[in-house]
């Protein structure tokens, strides 16, 4: 059962069906097989039951968000104050790639959004400073990764409505491990240029009396930040209000640069709901294939079939990071998540692993389905903003960076209080 269920999944994938259409279509032939009880007469109560979920309602309101902070000038203003503070260390403007996507993901939640929007501003500047045009690439694909790591972050709310784990907490655990990331992806650019000096491009030349001018430009990321985050610690909101306090904040902000226009809402309303629609159809398919794959006895299965192996704890983590490499190739990530997390996560705590702990875990492995290929989808949006050249250079110039997050999982076994110490902090009396 279980052979066929991967095996069908994979072909479909392998057809370049989408892969909403994928997780339906799987779902309907498991239960032909499997299921003598005609389970398909669910399906409408499973699409609205997934659609009102409140939780959920943020995810168009992140989207909307990301889509008014990239017409309204706030990620150009910070991209430059970026490269005033940042160019003068080896690898110069690639650390403003991976700063700006960092400051970005504060705010958007969405890794697809960070990588666009600052690759939009940097891309340009790639081949006038003379840098390596992979390594380039690379910082952009891997630093919007950062999106769905540090909050807010739409994949984190994901994660705690599938395993029923509180999303301010989730919000605080990510916060030290996605600062850590960033900084282990400048660590790495530092190493490359020092090793190979051409690939650093020409120095940008600044003062100290520019940087001090360019601060005000990194305020409005630290004003939407401020708004949705520190919202829902203040008690003010939940994270669904906390995500449409920020799509106002956002407006006030275009307002504010005179680019607050109907032409400018009409576009981002309708990127929002193509996007949106898109995302919700992931879900229900996928909580579709979830109830077929439950009804028929497959997750009982597998996870008495994975509890057989005898494995120890840290046995089964390298098991689920070697699962989730090799399964990010194939599916795209949000889905990934829908159908995986009611399976390992249960699998995973009862083994004794933090809840939190585990989520930072599976984000940063699916930060690692973002920049593999053939399902990539940051390598897909990178490439997507260049004027030319192949789909390979994003390629290469992104795997480095899928050690450095290995590593990152490898520092948050050893030292576990990197995403437990803030929550821990902040809930203490």
């Amino acid at each position: 059962m279980l052979g066929t269920s991967l095996l069908l999944l994979v072909g479909l994938l392998a057809l370049s069906i989408p892969v909403a259409a994928a997780l339906g279509v799987l779902g309907l032939v498991l239960e032909q097989l499997f299921s003598r009880a005609p389970l398909s007469l669910a399906l409408g109560e499973i699409a609205w039951s997934a659609g009102r979920d409140f939780l959920l309602v943020s995810i168009p309101m992140f989207v909307l968000l990301g889509e008014i902070l990239l017409r309204s000038g706030v990620a150009e203003r910070m991209y430059q104050a970026m490269v005033k503070w940042l160019s003068w260390l080896p690898g110069g403007l690639m650390h403003s790639n991976i700063g700006a996507c960092s400051i970005f993901a504060a705010t958007s939640g969405s890794s697809v959004a960070t990588a666009a929007t600052v690759g939009t501003v940097a891309l340009p500047l790639v081949r006038r400073h003379g840098y390596n045009e992979r390594l380039f690439l690379g910082t952009l694909a891997a630093g919007g990764t950062l999106g769905i790591l540090i909050p807010p972050s739409i994949n984190m709310i994901v994660y705690a409505v599938l395993t029923d784990t509180s999303i301010p907490k989730l919000y605080l655990a990510g916060i030290l491990p996605g600062l850590a990331m960033a900084a282990t992806f400048m660590g790495l650019v530092v190493i490359a240029c020092l090793a190979r000096p051409g690939w650093g491009g020409r120095k940008v030349e600044t003062s100290w009396a520019d940087r001090i001018r360019v601060l005000p430009d990194l305020v409005p990321p630290l004003f939407i930040f401020l708004v949705v985050v520190g919202s829902i610690y203040a008690g003010i909101a939940t994270p669904t209000e906390a995500a449409s306090l920020g799509v106002m904040a956002a407006l006030l902000l275009a307002a504010l640069f005179r680019r607050l226009s109907v032409a400018m809402l009409i576009e981002a309303f309708e990127n929002t709901m193509r996007t949106t629609a898109m995302i919700m159809l992931i879900i229900i398919a996928a909580y579709f294939l979830n109830f077929v794959i439950t009804a028929i006895g497959l997750t009982q299965l597998l996870t008495s079939t994975v509890s057989g192996l005898g494995l120890s704890q840290y046995q089964m983590l390298i098991a689920i990071v070697l699962f989730y490499l090799v399964l990010g190739c194939f599916m795209e990530t949000l889905s990934m998540m829908i159908t995986t997390i009611p399976i390992v996560a249960p699998v995973m705590i009862a083994l004794g692993f933090d809840p939190l702990w585990l989520g930072i875990v599976i984000v940063i492995l699916i930060e690692a389905a973002l920049i593999t290929p053939p399902v990539g989808l940051n390598l897909y949006v990178v490439q997507s903003l260049r004027t030319s050249g192949r789909l390979d250079d994003v390629i290469v110039g992104a795997l480095p960076f899928v050690g450095a997050m290995l590593f990152m999982i490898l520092l948050l076994a050893l030292f576990p209080g990197i995403a437990l110490w803030l929550p821990s902090v902040v809930s203490s009396p």
